[in-house]
């Protein structure tokens, strides 16, 4: 079994609780219990045995049901194997010894058998001829004590039980099967979109870049000036061509820009604060939304975290980003590993940035933090004094609800 299919797997309810819906079902063999009582009046060692064995037929079902469970998860085994089938054919074994006690009323333990064989068997083929080997037996049963004429509803229970655990493990591998196919339409979606970003960046950058190492060589002997700048063109390109790749790699491992913005008016609806929020992606620099997304996540992520704050607006234009929230403000501490670590990164992006006092109306100060990259970054100072941000683009408002938090773990 793949990671992936055992993650899917671990992910459905139906494979990590299963058991505890098997356990419920417990509580019907009190009746083949109380038929073992019955015809036991006056013989207690008989009775202590064959209630023994109605227990030991409980223990079996419930381990090989769970061990079945967790080999769908994790992977069959050879040891998997041998208790849940095995298991399987003792309690049919354990079923027919008590059945020569207390006759057709052993035929409510076929529906623990049929929901094993369904649930625990490796594959849902195997489940259905487990299933119909249990109906089988429980019909062969009322044939050899010539009470199927009169009895026959009982076979009503287990053919329910196995027919809707079948069902329900046909649907679940069913819906398993979707996800991995879907994950892997979503991988070969990706996959065809890098090699059409890389063909775009390299095909033409590696084309330029050879005609213009042909052109030069060609010039050297002749116009040595002019040789010397298609070099210096040759090593700029080279540098873009780099930046590009970059990019697009770097794509692969974070969220885009869209992407954060959703992330964070979750984790802030959930948090409970209202929030309003830019709802254009397209407006900041194509170049620098990975920065920009980055920053927007740690600062949301602190919002969340730290600030106690009831309200925060984000805004932002092509080289700039601005997170306000009226919570109690930094106030002397120290920054914490997640701003210096952003801090670190916006400034290799070429920026900077800088903290205010953010929005009135709190229980402090507030904190504003503002994102500055591109043409701007230079020679601007690092804080501000009771700036105000530009105006945001259009915004929109979550409603807030519930409690949460972004999953950065990261300190202010």
């Amino acid at each position: 079994m793949t990671q992936a299919r055992q993650d899917l797997v671990l992910d459905n309810p139906w494979e990590r609780h299963g058991w505890i819906l098997a356990a419920i079902w417990l509580v019907f063999l009190a009746f083949p219990a109380l038929g073992v009582v019955e015809e036991t009046q006056g013989r207690p060692v008989l009775r202590a045995l064959h209630l023994g064995l109605l227990l030991g037929f409980a223990v079996v079902y419930l381990w090989a049901f769970i061990r079945g469970q967790e080999a769908q998860g994790c992977g069959w085994t050879r040891r998997d194997h041998v208790v849940v089938i095995g298991g399987f054919v003792l309690m049919g074994v354990i079923a027919c010894i008590v059945g020569t006690l207390i006759g057709a009323e052993i035929i409510g333990a076929g529906a623990f058998m049929a929901a094993l064989a369904a649930w625990g068997f490796p594959t849902a083929r195997q489940g259905l001829i487990g299933v119909t080997a249990t109906l089988v037996a429980c019909a062969g049963l009322l044939v050899a004590t010539g009470e199927l004429t009169d009895l026959w509803p009982l076979l009503v229970i287990p053919a329910l039980v196995g027919s809707f655990s079948q069902l329900m493990r046909v649907l679940t591998d069913g819906d398993v099967k979707r996800e991995l196919l879907q994950r892997d339409l979503a991988v070969t979606s990706e996959r065809d979109r890098v090699a059409r970003d890389v063909h775009d960046v390299l095909g033409h950058s590696l084309t330029v870049i050879s005609l213009k190492a042909d052109l030069a060589e060609r010039l050297i002997p002749v116009d040595p000036d002019r040789a010397r700048e298609e070099v210096r063109q040759i090593q700029s390109l080279t540098r873009q061509s780099l930046a590009e790749i970059r990019a697009t790699v770097a794509g692969l491992r974070i969220a885009r820009l869209a992407e954060e913005l959703d992330t964070a008016a979750a984790a802030l609806r959930d948090a409970g604060i209202k929030a309003r929020l830019p709802d254009d992606p397209d407006v900041v620099d194509p170049g620098l939304r990975i920065t920009v997304a980055w920053a927007l996540r740690e600062a949301v992520t602190n919002v969340v975290r730290h600030s106690g704050a009831r309200r925060v607006e984000v805004s932002w234009g092509p080289t700039w980003l601005d997170v306000a929230d009226d919570g109690r403000g930094l106030r002397g501490r120290r920054e914490g590993s997640g701003l210096t670590g952003l801090r670190e990164r916006v400034a290799l992006a070429g920026g900077r940035i800088e903290l205010a006092h953010g929005l009135a109306g709190g229980d402090g100060p507030g904190t504003r933090v503002r994102v500055v990259l591109g043409s701007q970054a230079p020679g601007s100072p690092t804080t501000m004094e009771g700036t105000t941000s530009p105006p945001p683009t259009t915004a929109r408002t979550p409603a807030p609800t519930g409690t949460g938090a972004l999953p950065p773990s990261r300190q202010r």
